[in-house]
């Protein structure tokens, strides 16, 4: 009994031996481990995680410029395309007037001309009326409603009168929008004007002014205006 309690006890001092030899070894650790180092450590990896949320942060916002540059040159060239657009549309406008494609109003003067028992209205009165009111001015013309452009061609085939080759026929109104007292003033000088000359030829005409007149666009059935030999040059 005594050797088993000997050896039962030694054992047990071994134990406790090796046990106090473990909790200083660990003590020892404790007080070897660097809390400042750690602390550090820490510390730089918290730089390290800043700087780089800052670096995306500055990337983001570059991006975000950029983007914000590329959306004012779309706004500004969308304006740009607008503004070329209102232009060309009103250039258009402007051409197709001029062309005799639109219906226009404006202020100008009326001419009346009618056959009587001694003379008729032939088509080489209405030329130089159409010429004598080009010389004044006038931005648009038309006879019995028949728009006079550049290419109008007002004949006599056999006795009948073909404005935009379609006949025509007396009274003839004469139309014409320009400024009143230049167009007027043309045709009413005192024996030298139009109205003095062929009146004294014994031709029925009368004017009048009017504050708005109307004149249709050119429209001869199918003859519309189209270049059959003009092309644009290069």
């Amino acid at each position: 009994m005594n050797k088993e309690k000997i050896t039962m006890a030694t054992v047990v001092g071994i134990v406790c031996i090796l046990l106090v030899s473990v909790m200083f070894a660990q003590f020892r650790t404790v007080e070897e481990t660097d809390i400042e180092g750690i602390e550090v450590a820490r510390e730089e990896e918290l730089r390290t995680m800043i700087a780089s949320w800052k670096a995306k942060y500055e990337e983001t916002s570059q991006k975000v410029q950029e983007t914000n540059k590329k959306i004012n040159e779309y706004q500004e060239k969308a304006e740009s395309v607008e503004e070329t657009a209102n232009l060309l549309n009103e250039e258009l406008a402007q051409t197709n007037m001029l062309v005799g494609k639109t219906d226009v109003t404006g202020e100008g003067i009326i001419v009346h001309l009618s056959d009587n028992e001694n003379k008729q209205i032939e088509e080489k009165d209405l030329l130089y009326l159409i010429n004598e009111l080009r010389l004044a001015g006038a931005e648009a013309i038309s006879i019995n409603d028949k728009r006079i452009v550049n290419m109008t061609e007002i004949v006599s085939v056999n006795e009948t009168i073909l404005i935009n080759t379609e006949r025509v026929t007396a009274p003839y109104t004469v139309k014409a929008i320009g400024n009143q007292k230049y167009l007027s003033s043309a045709l009413s000088l005192k024996n030298s004007g139009y109205i003095d000359i062929y009146t004294s030829l014994g031709k029925t005409i009368s004017m009048s002014v009017e504050k708005n007149i109307k004149i249709l666009a050119y429209n001869s059935g199918n003859n519309l205006m189209k270049f059959k030999y003009v092309k644009e040059a290069k």
